[in-house]
């Protein structure tokens, strides 16, 4: 536009601009704790060029945006977007899978004809078909491990060698080195992969010696363009099977080629290997996969549901409540949480969108874990009591004093989460008190965990105390 004369079309801004001064007066007006929860991890993506969609981290989180501060969004932004682009709202799920948005470009990539027509390398054996990046969901807990990956799968120059993945077990180190395998062939499928678990890299390596056919078994690996190996700390206490790998590393980092290892810990405790394999795991990128927050799994519930829901011809849809039941639940790996995910789809069906809190908890009641079967009410007086510096009796007496009031209503919501004791009975065991009550000091609870960051620490605390 000139400086005299009609005024032109004003020039837009970068979507994430305006989302960032969005997302600066939201912090401010809803606080550090329910920003943090609810709108922390969502982002921005431009699907048109008079629109933009708000992409929430979980559909959970969507539904918190729209009920609470979506009007409030459209102000604020509104303020900041000088061409008054129209805002859509969506969760990370619904936005992964709308078939016209702009894939990651890694995603794109297509062999060029003269590779196509290169000969493509052998399927590892081992590998499973639904590890894949657009099945993997990311977050805080994963997200570094997982660029990491795409990297390592886009044979991008650069990279650091060898990575080593680590973490506790059921929480996607297997899926992120299946999906790397699947789109590195994608990506150079003239390039050789080789995966193999480190019980089967023994097992072979073993049969190899007795056949006296360790040249082939080299050959075989070491002709590796990228090697993969999982869970190797099961190669501890197999002296031979340790300075083989050993070699192996040596051999192939020398020779610019790639490796991706994966382990339940970080190299320096992995004590039971030899040090100097275990040196050369440290010498190259160490990054780590924690466990899966909340925000996490409510995601990867999600996800899980939309795949069953396309195997079952249903609608993925369950109840709000049912999910984060589940996600609070089932904490101590992705597949305990996914398999408790199964079993109600499996009993439900159809009718997963009717199902009930209280239904979903009498299906799940035989899979709790035997610890939590074991916590009583009074167990979880005792611990409330004690951690609030009260008297237990204090819990069930009629004192309706703040300081009384809500350690009772967090024990009556670590009641329902952790026992298998219905609302009736829990409000009995506190006082003879109505269900309703005790339904009351549920929700306020809940709410409480996104708002206030002192009370869920308790909670944890808790939560860690009587789990053992």
């Amino acid at each position: 536009m000139t400086n005299g004369g009609v005024a032109g079309a004003v020039a837009a801004a970068p979507a994430n601009t305006v989302w960032t001064a969005t997302c600066q007066v939201l912090k401010r007006e809803l606080g550090d704790a329910t920003f943090g929860s609810w709108l922390g991890q969502a982002s921005v993506r431009e699907t048109a060029a008079d629109e933009v969609c708000v992409v929430a981290a979980t559909g959970v989180a969507r539904d918190w945006i729209r009920k609470n501060a979506w009007r409030r969004i459209g102000e604020v932004w509104a303020q900041n977007d000088p061409v008054g682009r129209r805002l859509d709202l969506k969760s990370r799920l619904e936005a992964d899978v709308d078939p016209v948005r702009p894939a990651p470009a890694v995603i794109e990539v297509e062999a060029a004809p003269a590779a196509a027509a290169a000969p493509t390398a052998a399927r590892p054996q081992g590998l499973q078909d639904r590890y894949r990046f657009d099945t993997f969901v990311s977050g805080p807990a994963n997200e570094f491990a997982f660029a990491v990956a795409r990297r390592v799968a886009s044979w991008a120059d650069g990279h650091f060698n060898p990575v080593l993945i680590h973490g506790p077990y059921g929480f996607g180190k297997t899926h992120l080195l299946n999906a790397l395998a699947w789109e590195a062939m994608k990506t150079a499928p003239e390039r050789r992969v080789v995966y193999l678990s480190a019980e089967r890299f023994t097992s072979a390596f073993m049969k190899a010696l007795q056949d006296r056919q360790t040249g082939a078994f080299k050959d075989e690996v070491r002709g590796a363009d990228l090697l993969l190996i999982d869970d190797v700390q099961f190669v501890a206490g197999k002296l031979q099977t340790q300075e083989e790998l050993f070699h192996t590393l040596t051999a192939l980092v020398q020779d610019g080629r790639r490796v991706v290892l994966t382990a339940d810990r970080p190299p320096t405790e992995l004590s039971e290997l030899e040090p100097r394999l275990r040196s050369h795991l440290q010498a190259g990128l160490v990054c780590g996969v924690e466990p899966a927050d909340r925000a996490l799994r409510l995601g990867i519930l999600e996800r899980k549901l939309l795949t069953l829901a396309e195997q079952g011809g249903f609608a993925p849809t369950a109840r709000p409540e049912v999910l984060q039941f589940l996600a609070d639940r089932f904490t101590d790996s992705i597949r305990e949480l996914e398999g408790a995910l199964n079993t109600l789809v499996a009993c439900a069906g159809g009718n997963l969108a009717r199902l009930t809190l209280d239904e979903a908890q009498g299906i799940l009641r035989p899979h709790l874990s035997v610890a939590e079967r074991k916590v009583t009410v009074d167990m979880i007086q005792k611990a409330v009591s004690e951690h609030f510096a009260l008297k237990q009796a204090d819990l069930i007496s009629e004192r309706r004093a703040r300081a009384v009031a809500r350690p009772r209503q967090v024990a009556m919501w670590l009641a329902k989460q952790i026992t298998t004791r219905s609302l009736p009975d829990i409000g009995r065991r506190f006082g003879g008190r109505d269900h309703t009550t005790v339904l009351h000091a549920v929700r306020r609870i809940e709410a409480l965990r996104v708002e206030d960051a002192a009370m869920q620490r308790d909670i944890d605390v808790l939560l860690r105390k009587l789990r053992g």
